[in-house]
Order: structure tokens, then C-alpha cells, then sequence
């Protein structure tokens, strides 16, 4: 009995308990009462599930700090938890929470309340926390928004919030709102964010007059309009201010400047601005990212924003700058990431005698002057520019050889030089270690494919549009992180190597309008197909994690990977998590001979087949009902014979089919699920094949010569495949 005495004892006065990350269910709720003198019950990320009971747990009141975070606890919030009056702080995020926030009406010592990522109700104008005094801190993102008459906004709250973050919460209204008017009584904010709510009208200048302490402000994403409005007092406490992604339109206010002196990260992109960039920008002694990217800004960009600013990212992508590049910003010693794509620059990049410069102090990792005028030789002085490693010239009038100084870019891991006038090849130096994508697209590189780059990490490699010539070389094999291969439009021949099929990584291939002949390797059905983050990743995004846990997602490059390729007859652009989950062959337009390997209904991940316009013959392997993603898959052009096979059918995911202008014969399949969406022009150019949707009709063709069964056909191409690999 002693024994039992001095165990309850020494519950009754346990203070503190953390079982975070623990595996436990709601018992614990209810047998956790037995506390009595606990202040902090830390169960965050424990696997708990379900509504929260009405005992145990309600009885702590000595309770100060209560975190249940990332659970899967849902359903309303009980009555019983407005009776833990000592109540500080209370973490309820990343649950399934509903109903609203009445049961925390009372606690009037709560200071901090976080409960982010649920499916509560948070009516404003906030009545149901306006008595909360000692409130500082207001974590509610993505939640539901309840916006309630305008005659219940005559409650002024009692609390003074330092903190608060309520950004992508959805309305019962719809887009077009205006921000909570609770914030009109606040003047005390340090941080705002009210990201992604679809909140019209102009900026609310009155929360920035109102709060002259406020450091962070976050109000992208939403439909504000008008011209941007700034307080006539200066507030030198603001360190980041992002409004990108509205409507605003007129100038950057020239105030800005000495509005906000010590301003840090300053994001407006995707507006409407015009005019020119605020020479003042250049004298900002602490401004480290600077993006206006997706405007209209014109006239030049002021040479001191880059040889004198404290930058370290400047994006002005996507607006209507013009002028020449300043030869300063390729020494400039602290920028690190320079984006001016999407302009009109235009003439010469500087070139200079790189033996009298010196580049020691140059700190650029990332450049991309894609989508301008550029013209003239690419120059000589990037190849000094010791650190870059993403380096992005595409869609310019860039004309000449490669330069061999670039092969002194050690640290390279993106090059984007597509769409010039470049010609000869790739110099045979050029092999940076870390190389993992190449686009050189669209040029006049002539000649065969020479060994440069032998880098193991090397994913993409797209040199489509070129006058390349010869065979896929036998060292394609070391490419073993290969991903993307496009060799589409080029002057290729001789056969596809069986080095391709070692490249297990592959997984979408174009080797289209070239002059490829033999036999298609059997072996290319071994490929995976496998979806690889790594393929669609240029850099890992960086967070920058503020007070109360709250980060926020800012990428550490905006070069971005894209490549193009042709599915359901038309091109298309992937990049992203499209890029991630896209898997394709093409190899139409070449002079292929041979059956369609039986082995290639194991790309079962597969997306788009065109083996279109080549010299194949043979029956279609009834194996492709295997193909259960595939959504293009076109066959047409070719001598193929006997009958459609009617399994595929079963392709539900297929939109383009294509067996035109080949010697198939016999019934089209029943126009059932996806097959009933297919017109003539998918079966044309077969004289003996009969059915809707074509005309012929079935009981007037003649019947066709004996032809191999799919069976037989089969069983003949697994010969034909060993053959093949073993040549």
C-alpha cells in the first residue's frame, strides 16, 4: 500500500511529459488526469486517432502547454477543453479537426494557439477568441474561413497579436474578399501572412500604417488590385515584404526605399507593374533576393543594381527590360543568382581579355539570359566564372562554336544553350563531373556523337534538331543515371544500339525522324520505366524557418528543367512532377524493320508508344493489353497484318489510337470504353478492314489470306529477339 502511495505522489507532481513521436492510442487521454500538477503534455506525431474524449485529460487544469500536432485526431474540439483555464499554449495542427473554435471562448491565459492544416471553422470577425487578452500568437492556415454579416464587426477583440499566419483557408463566399476586419484593431503585428485567400482590393495600407513594428508581411497569391500604396512614415523594422501573384498595376513606388530602408527579400512578381525599375533599389545596403520577374517593366536595368547592391539573387524574368549586359556583372563579388530571361536584351555579351581580369572573386552559380536577342559568339569569359553551376542561354541568336574555355566550368550541373545558331560539336573537353542536364537543341551541331561528357550523374540529354550524324555510339552505356534521351531530328543511322536497354534509368526515349534501320531491341522491354524525383530536380527548394515553426518555401534555384515531347500527336512540355511521372518511347520516321517485340508489353508504366511510319511487319502483339497506362499508342505507317487483337479493349487510359495506312484486316474492335471514342481516321489506309467506325462494311470484305495467329506470330519473335541480342 506504501508503495502505491508513493507512486500516486509521485505522479500527482510530475510537471512534464514529452512522448512525441511515440506509438499510443486515446487511453492515454483518458488516464492522463491522474497528473494532476502537469503543465506541459507534449503527445505530438503518436499515432492518436479519433474524436478527443470528454475525461481524463480535460481535468489537468494546471495545464500550460498542450501539443497534440500531427495526429489524425478529428471531429469538433469537446466543451471540456475550455476548463483548462492555465492554458498558455495550445498545438492542435495537422489533424482532422471540424466545427468551430468556441471551446476556446474562456482560456483567457492563452497566449499562443496553433491549429494550422485542419477543417476548423474560423468565423470572423474572431468572435469566439476576441476575449482572449494575452493572445500573441495565431497559427490557422489552411482552414475554412466563415465570414460572418457585416453587422456582427462591431466586437473589437481584446487581444494584441505580434503573430499571425492565416494563409490558404477557403471561404463559404468565394473568391473577392476583403481581409478580416479584426485586423483593423491589431497594431502590434510583427509577422502577417495572408497568403493564398483570394482577398481583393488594393493592399490594406491601413495594416501597414496601424503596425509599425511589422517585419515580415506575406500577401501573395490573392487578387489584390490597383496601385501599390505606402505609409508616409518610415518603418525600419520591415525585413521581407512578398506581394507577388495579384493584379497590381502603375509603378514600384520610388518611396519604397526610404519606406522600408532595411528591407531584406523583396518579392512583387507576377503583377502588372510598369515602367522603370526604382533606381534607389541599387542603394539598399542589406537587400539580399530581389525578384520584380513577371511585369512589365521596360527601359534599362540601372548598372548599379549590379555592380554595387548587396544582392545575392536578382530575377527580372519575364518583363520587357531592353539595353545591353553590363561586362561588371560577371565579377560582381556577392551575387550569386542572376535571371534575366524573358527580356529584350539584346547585341554582343562583352567578351574581354580574360588573362587581365580576374574572376577569383566572382561568386555566380546561376545565369540565365534565355528568351532574349542576344547575338554574336558566346563569350569566352563565362568559362572563368569558377563556381556557376546552371548556366541557361536558350532561344537567343547566338552563332559560332562552343567555346572551349567552358570546359574550365568544373562545378556545372545545368547547361541550356538550345535554339541558337551554334555549329561544329560539343567541345571533347567539355566534361564537368557534376553535369546532370544538357540541352542543346535547335542548333547546327553537325558530325557523330563524340564522347564529351562521361559524367555518371548526367540524366537529360537533348540534342533534338541538329545535323548529327553516324550511329549511337557503344559507350551510351556509361550513362547510367540517363533519364531523358532526345535524338529526335537529326540524320542518325545504322541500328539502336542494345547499350541502351543497360541504361535502366531510362524512361522516356525519342529517337524519332531519324534514319534508324534494323530490328527494334527486344531488350528495350526490360527497361523500368522508373519514376525518379532526381529526373524533374534542378535544386533541392531551401526553407527558411521563422518563429513558432513556421517555414516558408523559397527555391534555391529558378532555373527550371523542361523537355518536350510529342504524345497523342501533339508536343508537349513536361517539367515539374509532370516531368516525374511522364514515360515514353517514340522511334516513328525511321526505317525499322521486323516484328514489334512481344517483350514490350512489360513497360507496363509506359504512357505513349509511337512506332509510326517505319517498315514493320507483323501482327500487333495481343501483349499490349498489358499496357494498362498507356494513353497514346500509334502504329500506323507501317506493313503490318492480321488482326487488330480485340484485348485492347481493355486499355482504359488509352485517347489516342493509331493503326492507319498498314495491312490489317478483319473486324475494327467494338467500340466500347475508350474505343468508342476513336474515328475513321485511326483504322484508314487498311482496305480489308471492315467496321465501325469506317464504312466498310464486314459482310462485303473478302476474307484475307491465312496470316499467322498473334500466338504463332509471338513465339516467332522471341527467336527474333534472342537473335537480335545476341548480334
Amino acid at each position: 500500500m506504501a508503495t502505491q502511495d508513493q507512486e500516486l505522489h509521485v505522479w500527482s507532481n510530475m510537471e512534464e511529459i514529452f512522448l512525441d513521436g511515440s506509438y499510443l492510442n486515446n487511453n492515454i487521454l483518458q488516464s492522463i488526469g491522474v497528473f494532476t500538477s502537469l503543465k506541459t503534455l507534449s503527445l505530438r506525431n503518436c499515432g492518436l486517432m479519433g474524436s478527443l474524449p470528454n475525461q481524463g485529460w480535460c481535468d489537468l487544469r494546471n495545464l500550460e502547454e498542450l501539443d497534440i500536432d500531427e495526429n489524425a485526431l478529428d471531429e469538433i474540439l469537446p466543451y471540456c477543453l475550455g476548463n483548462l483555464t492555465s492554458l498558455h499554449e495550445l498545438y492542435i495542427s495537422d489533424n482532422q479537426f471540424t466545427g468551430n473554435l468556441t471551446p476556446l471562448a474562456n482560456l483567457s491565459s492563452l497566449r499562443l494557439v496553433s491549429l494550422s492544416r485542419n477543417r476548423l471553422q474560423i468565423s470572423m470577425p474572431f468572435l469566439s477568441l476576441a476575449n482572449l487578452p494575452n493572445l500573441k500568437v495565431l497559427l490557422g492556415d489552411e482552414n475554412i474561413m466563415v465570414m460572418e454579416p457585416n453587422s456582427f464587426h462591431t466586437s473589437t477583440p481584446k487581444f494584441q497579436l505580434n503573430f499571425i499566419s492565416l494563409s490558404k483557408c477557403t471561404t463559404d463566399k468565394g473568391p473577392s474578399l476583403q481581409p478580416p476586419t479584426f485586423l483593423y484593431y491589431q497594431y502590434e503585428l510583427r509577422y502577417v501572412d495572408l497568403s493564398y485567400n483570394y482577398f481583393s482590393g488594393t493592399v490594406p495600407l491601413w495594416l501597414l500604417e496601424n503596425n509599425t513594428k511589422l517585419e515580415e508581411l506575406f500577401l501573395l497569391g490573392n487578387s489584390f488590385t490597383g496601385p501599390l500604396l505606402l505609409p508616409q512614415l518610415p518603418n525600419p523594422n520591415m525585413s521581407v515584404i512578398d506581394i507577388s501573384n495579384n493584379k497590381l498595376q502603375g509603378q514600384i513606388p520610388t518611396n519604397i526605399c526610404s519606406t522600408f530602408p532595411n528591407l531584406e527579400w523583396l518579392f512583387i512578381s507576377k503583377n502588372a507593374f510598369e515602367g522603370n525599375i526604382p533606381p534607389c533599389l541599387s542603394g539598399m545596403n542589406i537587400l539580399l533576393i530581389l525578384d520584380l520577374s513577371g511585369n512589365h517593366l521596360s527601359r534599362r536595368v540601372p548598372e548599379e543594381l549590379i555592380k554595387r547592391s548587396s544582392l545575392d539573387i536578382l530575377r527580372l524574368s519575364n518583363n520587357n527590360l531592353s539595353g545591353k549586359i553590363v561586362p561588371m556583372m560577371f565579377n560582381t563579388s556577392k551575387l550569386s543568382n542572376l535571371y534575366f530571361d524573358g527580356n529584350n536584351f539584346a547585341g554582343k555579351i562583352p567578351d574581354i581579355d580574360v588573362s587581365a581580369t580576374d574572376f577569383s572573386h566572382s561568386s555566380l552559380e546561376d545565369i540565365d539570359l534565355s528568351n532574349n536577342i542576344f547575338n554574336g559568339k558566346l563569350s569566352r569569359r563565362m568559362g572563368n566564372l569558377s563556381h556557376l553551376k546552371r548556366l541557361a542561354l536558350s532561344n537567343n541568336h547566338f552563332e559560332g562554336s562552343i567555346p572551349m574555355e567552358l570546359c574550365n566550368l568544373y562545378e556545372l550541373e545545368f547547361l541550356k544553350l538550345s535554339e541558337n545558331n551554334l555549329f561544329s560539336s560539343i567541345p571533347s573537353c567539355f566534361n564537368p563531373p557534376y553535369l546532370r542536364h544538357v540541352h542543346v537543341k535547335r542548333n547546327k551541331l553537325s558530325g557523330p556523337l563524340t564522347l564529351t561528357f562521361t559524367s555518371s550523374s548526367l540524366m537529360t540529354l537533348d540534342l533534338r534538331g541538329n545535323n548529327l550524324t553516324d550511329n549511337i555510339p557503344k559507350w551510351i552505356g556509361i550513362f547510367s543515371a540517363l533519364s531523358v534521351l532526345l535524338l529526335k531530328d537529326n540524320h542518325l543511322d545504322g541500328g539502336i544500339p542494345i547499350q541502351l536497354c543497360k541504361l535502366y534509368s531510362l524512361s522516356i526515349i525519342d529517337l524519332s525522324e531519324n534514319m534508324f534501320s534494323g530490328l527494334i531491341p527486344s531488350c528495350l522491354g526490360n527497361l523500368t520505366l522508373a519514376m525518379k524525383e532526381e529526373k524533374s530536380l534542378i535544386n533541392t527548394n531551401w526553407y527558411v524557418t521563422r518563429a513558432y515553426d513556421v517555414s516558408r518555401l523559397y527555391p534555391g534555384s529558378y532555373i527550371e528543367e523542361w523537355i518536350q515531347f510529342t504524345t497523342k500527336n501533339v508536343s508537349y512540355s513536361y517539367g515539374g512532377n509532370i516531368l516525374k511521372f511522364m514515360f515514353g518511347v517514340d522511334l516513328s520516321c525511321n526505317r525499322l524493320i521486323g516484328q514489334i517485340p512481344f517483350i514490350l508489353r512489360n513497360l507496363s508504366g509506359i504512357r505513349s508508344l509511337n512506332l509510326s511510319h517505319n517498315n514493320l511487319i507483323g501482327v500487333i502483339p495481343s501483349s499490349f493489353s498489358k499496357l494498362k497506362q498507356i494513353e497514346s499508342l500509334d502504329l500506323s505507317y507501317n506493313n503490318l497484318s492480321g488482326r487488330i487483337p480485340i484485348q485492347l479493349v481493355e486499355l482504359n487510359s488509352l485517347e489516342v489510337f493509331s493503326v492507319a495506312h498498314n495491312n490489317l484486316s478483319g473486324s475494327t474492335p467494338e467500340p466500347k470504353a475508350q474505343f468508342g471514342t476513336f474515328d475513321e481516321s485511326s483504322y484508314e489506309g487498311n482496305p480489308l478492314l471492315c467496321g465501325p467506325p469506317l464504312q466498310n462494311d464486314c459482310s462485303k470484305i473478302e476474307s484475307p489470306p491465312t496470316v499467322p495467329t498473334t500466338a504463332n506470330n509471338e513465339r516467332e519473335g522471341r527467336v527474333v529477339d534472342l537473335v537480335t541480342q545476341i548480334a
